[in-house]
């Protein structure tokens, strides 16, 4: 057994989050003891995210920083985790230096053999892809929460093989939980006290457990508890079954809030882009999702100046969005991945300048309206969510409607983790202010609804 101290710093998605609380189960069982800070750690490892250019930087920056730190303890251990860590396994460990131990999502089992190795004072490497790992038989350890919110993965990899991206090399091929396993811990999240679970996966909506869909996943965790709230991330506009939304609307505690990838809004721009949808099809799909679920919140990913991007492609996402009138979106600009189709096929011709110029004026329109969807709130009542303190002041909280939108109140007797019925009485782009009005739950809320 090890008893050495261990420290993960974690950055990306909820997926590298879920990650990470496996990686504590594993090494907790193996003996070793969380710890709070890298100082205090013998054993520090940076679980990654390869998505993005800006992640990647962030986690080389750290490695820097870190490598000071072994220069002060000598007998640190530094390692990565999770999507980078095959794609430059060769870099951080033989040009650079910067860490002893390089780990792939599907081998997290193998982290204590690795650590004996490095112990033996070689670096130690293990970034194989599996067919059939998906960790279902580990309860995740939960080191860092706020008691309220929960991630549970459902499903690794990815089978779309969209040209922009990379998790289909990173995190290998689609693999369901047993449903089982999926609703065992979604059972025991409940009974540990917390109120909103989100499931997760790489193409979440594809999963299938024999003959388990992800409409009857999604059905049966809503059975668990019926005051527990149950989210789900991140969908593919491709597997979105009718049965699916009637179970959302149907069930009170299945939030009415879905993340719709468009990433662009021209059908030659996602035709590049391998998306298997026209711009017509995706309309079409955001229109019954709002027939099916009345007062449905709809997210998005949207990607500026990717390979070829045109002025008129450019407007053809701008008009998206603004026809649809996302209530979130996730805005980036493209950045190159190596062994994606687009860095095979594809040059990355469209200039920083416009690329930055162009992802201005995709934020600018969305802000203008997530403001006037949120001001269409005022008046309004949800249930909200009390998740913790607001940063602006003590005397505040803040927490998130069934829509997903961030909701700030008056505390007053409230406390995380309690569901308050909050009157919308003001907005900015990005949050509601409200007036709280009393303590109430999901079947409460929703019999009023139903009511009124």
């Amino acid at each position: 057994m090890n008893s050495k101290n261990f420290y993960i710093e974690t950055y990306g998605c909820a997926m590298n989050f879920a990650d990470t609380e496996v990686v504590n189960a594993i090494l907790i069982e193996d003996g070793m003891n969380p710890v709070l800070s890298a100082e205090a750690a013998d054993v520090v490892l940076i679980n990654t995210c390869a998505i993005r250019e800006n992640a990647e930087t962030r986690v080389w920056n750290r490695l820097k920083e870190l490598r000071s730190l072994k220069t002060v303890n000598t007998s640190l251990t530094v390692g990565v985790l999770g999507c980078m860590a095959e794609r430059i396994k060769d870099q951080i460990l033989e040009q650079e230096q910067l860490v002893d131990i390089v780990v792939g999502p599907d081998a997290y089992r193998d982290i204590p053999r690795l650590l004996a190795e490095v112990d033996d004072g070689r670096k130690a490497v293990n970034v194989l892809l599996s067919l059939e790992e998906t960790y279902a038989d580990i309860a995740p350890v939960r080191t860092v929460s706020n008691g309220v919110n929960a991630f549970v993965s459902i499903m690794r990899g990815c089978d779309n093989m969209c040209s922009f991206c990379v998790v289909p090399f990173t995190r290998g091929r689609e693999r369901s939980r047993p449903m089982e396993s999926v609703l065992g811990e979604i059972k025991q999240l409940c009974d540990e006290g917390y109120k909103e679970i989100t499931l997760l996966g790489q193409n979440v909506n594809s999963y299938k457990d024999g003959e388990n869909t992800f409409a009857r996943l999604m059905y049966e965790a809503s059975q668990v508890n019926k005051e527990v709230r149950f989210r789900f991330s991140s969908p593919h506009p491709k597997d979105f079954p009718d049965e699916l939304l009637h179970i959302i609307a149907e069930q009170p505690n299945l939030c009415n809030y879905i993340h719709m990838p468009a990433q662009a809004g021209s059908d030659t721009m996602l035709e590049r882009m391998r998306r298997p949808y026209t711009r017509e099809q995706f309309l079409e799909l955001t229109d019954k999702i709002r027939a099916i679920i009345p007062g449905v919140s709809l997210s998005t990913d949207i990607i500026a100046g990717f390979c070829g991007e045109t002025d008129e492609e450019h407007e053809g996402t701008m008009s998206l969005m603004k026809e649809v009138g996302f209530d979130l979106a996730y805005m980036f600009a493209y950045s190159e991945r190596e062994r994606t189709l687009a860095y095979r096929k594809f040059e990355d011709d469209v200039p920083e300048e416009v690329k930055k110029r162009r992802l201005s004026e995709i934020i600018g329109q969305q802000m203008a309206i997530q403001e006037e969807r949120n001001r269409a709130e005022i008046g309004n009542r949800h249930l909200v969510l009390v998740e913790k303190t607001s940063k602006r002041s003590d005397a505040q909280l803040q927490g998130r409607t069934d829509t997903n939108k961030m909701v700030v109140f008056d505390a007053l007797d409230f406390k995380p983790g309690q569901y308050v019925e909050v009157e919308i009485t003001d907005c900015t782009s990005a949050t509601l202010l409200g007036k709280p009005i009393k303590l109430s739950s999901i079947t409460e809320f929703a019999n009023a609804v139903a009511v009124a």
